[in-house]
């Protein structure tokens, strides 16, 4: 199960992601971003009640780096340990700015 909630104000995108995100997740998660990340100079995803990610939710928060480019950044907040471990092993950990 998976619940996004999105807030956007002076062009920065906030999404509380809650739950899990993989293979039947992802295109949640997936379609809150494609909405606004246009719109937005940075997306902050705070972490704090995410249980799990798998590659198909690392697709969708590489996606969200790309789509903003030069012009902003991804930042990742209150993570838990499984989940760092997750961008460490990956190596995302050096794609986001961690918080």
């Amino acid at each position: 199960m998976l619940e996004v909630k999105k807030e956007i104000n002076d062009k920065v995108m906030d999404l509380y992601i809650v739950g899990s995100v993989e293979t039947t997740t992802a295109p949640i998660l997936e379609k809150e971003v494609k909405e606004s990340i246009n719109d937005v100079d940075e997306v902050v995803l705070h972490l704090d009640e995410l249980e799990y990610i798998s590659s198909a939710g690392l697709r969708v928060l590489l996606m969200a780096k790309k789509g903003l480019g030069s012009r902003g950044d991804v930042v990742v907040r209150n993570a838990n340990d499984s989940i760092m471990e997750i961008f460490e092993v990956t190596g995302f950990i050096s794609v986001f700015r961690i918080e």
